[in-house]
């Protein structure tokens, strides 16, 4: 879209299938998500209810590489350096197509990407016959074998990102001060800390000071600032020069 860039961060004690479901509750349409059960397991739970929410999800291509590439580096599977060879033109394809109109994204990649996937999913419904089960090889397979609606997702919706990289990016700065929130203190402290963390990540990521654009703000609210005039007052609007 052509909004401004933001984040929300949500705090929740566990990443079990529970607070999949709460965190989601009333959400209907696309979710990019990494490769962890929880969220296939609640779209599983949904469907098998009736439930009126419908959330499709659509995969992330990074995680599937980052497998392969780890056979590639240790030279085990030839099929494997092919498949880091085929996705590395996927992202070739995303950089050239990045921040276009939805259906110019979606028309190059039905041109140009669907076929390289197609041959991708060939190429490992192949090699899956001819290793062992137990290997590694087969397990990078079937991790993507198993997620083929999902990666596939993309090529029919320019919306859709290739991967969940820009989302990995942003919950970065919490994750490797994670042992700090172990000192939270409460579910009421995690609420907290998440709520601070959208604010001040939101601000770099327009590229706004986050002290600077924090202290106007709460100078503005504590001279009371209105209501209704919330919306000046979000980081993508912040002016430097002006004071009070």
């Amino acid at each position: 879209g052509s909004g401004p860039p933001m984040v929300a961060y949500r705090f929740e004690d566990s990443r079990g299938g529970r607070c999949v479901a709460r965190h989601l509750s009333g959400f209907n349409g696309i979710l990019q998500v990494d490769g962890h059960g929880a969220y296939t397991s609640m779209v599983k739970e949904q469907v098998k209810a009736g439930s009126n929410e419908t959330i499709a999800l659509a995969g992330c291509w990074a995680h599937v590489r980052r497998k392969f590439y780890e056979l590639h580096i240790g030279g085990i599977n030839q099929a494997a350096t092919a498949s880091v060879k085929a996705m590395s033109e996927l992202w070739k394809i995303e950089d050239e197509i990045r921040g276009k109109d939805a259906n110019v994204r979606a028309a190059a990649r039905q041109e140009r990407s669907a076929a390289i996937v197609a041959n991708l999913f060939n190429i490992w419904e192949k090699e899956l016959a001819k290793v062992s089960g137990k290997s590694k090889t087969a397990e990078a397979i079937r991790y993507a074998m198993t997620r083929r609606q999902s990666l596939e997702r993309f090529l029919g919706d320019g919306r859709i990102e290739i991967d969940s990289n820009i989302v990995e990016r942003a919950i970065r700065p919490q994750t490797i001060t994670r042992k700090n929130s172990l000192f939270a203190g409460s579910e009421g402290g995690g609420n907290t800390w998440a709520t601070i963390a959208t604010l001040l990540q939101a601000a770099k990521m327009n590229n706004v000071d986050p002290l600077a654009w924090l202290t106007q703000t709460l100078v503005r609210m504590a001279n009371g600032w209105p209501a209704q005039d919330i919306d000046a007052l979000m980081p993508w609007n912040f002016e430097s020069s002006v004071v009070g």
